[in-house]
């Protein structure tokens, strides 16, 4: 599933193309994705008028025009590709916004779980207005999960990934994150000292930004090609590397299921 680095990089790799551009037309040949498409009214609104900005909120990106905006989210399999106009669409692609030069951003979904959704005050969108901070915004800090923390016995897993805590932090980022931190994955979130959180907020933030700076620095061409965007070659000290050695100590790592999803620690080095 793409995560927030990655839709990050894609709006680095789109925005350029797509910005202050005349629309010619909508044209969507699936509208059932996860929800139905609202067709006729982002086409409508869309034809003719151009986005002025784009911008990404927890996994969703933002596209704004004077009429409102739209909603994109990946979902599983999802990606936005830019490509001219005479490259025949195939079986999954499912949503083409075709621009004045010849040029359009088409959105690829061969699982359908992605989202197209249309709203005049994004923010207070019903997926969006309960979102937690941004982990690399100044809103997101140790204090802050310290906080929502108190008196909690769920896993601090699955607390960092919990949305309403903050936004962004899936199952990958939540291994090296808790392991960056020395936390074991099941521990308690109520158990967690300030101190602790303040360094688990640190990993995350750290995580996160170099994920992003990684895939900018290896950013695909978003132009005709095939492959998906920018995708950063992960680094990773635990996650996917169930009984082998830690890189740190040496140990054999150890997973264990918490909510449905392997989380894989290091027995010595997180506590």
């Amino acid at each position: 599933m793409p995560e927030l680095p990655e839709v990050e990089t894609t709006l680095r790799g789109i925005q350029h193309h797509v910005l202050h551009k005349e629309i010619k037309v909508v044209e969507v040949r699936q509208p059932h994705l996860r929800w139905p498409v609202p067709t006729e009214q982002i086409t409508k609104a869309l034809k003719g008028n151009s986005f002025s900005e784009i911008r990404r909120r927890a996994k969703y990106l933002i596209l704004k025009s004077q009429q409102g905006s739209l909603l994109i989210h990946l979902g599983m399999s999802g990606c936005l590709r830019i490509f001219p106009t005479f490259i025949e669409p195939k079986k999954h692609d499912h949503v083409d916004i075709i621009f004045n030069d010849d040029i359009l951003l088409r959105f690829t979904d061969p699982r359908k779980f992605g989202s197209f959704l249309w709203s005049e005050e994004p923010d207070q969108h019903p997926l969006l207005k309960n979102l937690g901070p941004e982990p690399l915004g100044n809103s997101f800090s140790g204090q802050h999960l310290f906080e929502l923390s108190r008196g909690r016995k769920l896993p601090i897993k699955n607390f960092i990934m919990n949305s309403k805590i903050v936004v962004g932090v899936g199952n990958i980022y939540a291994n090296e994150a808790l392991f960056k931190a020395g936390l074991r994955p099941q521990r308690r979130s109520g158990k967690v000292t300030l101190a602790q959180f303040g360094l688990l907020a640190s990993s995350i933030k750290t995580i996160l930004q170099s994920s992003i700076d990684e895939g900018g620095t290896t950013l695909r061409d978003f132009v005709g090609s095939n492959n998906k965007p920018g995708y950063f070659k992960q680094q990773l000290m635990v996650y996917g590397r169930k009984n082998k050695k830690c890189k740190s100590c040496s140990v054999f790592l150890k997973e264990l299921r918490i909510g449905q999803r392997s989380s894989i620690y290091c027995p010595k080095c997180q506590v």
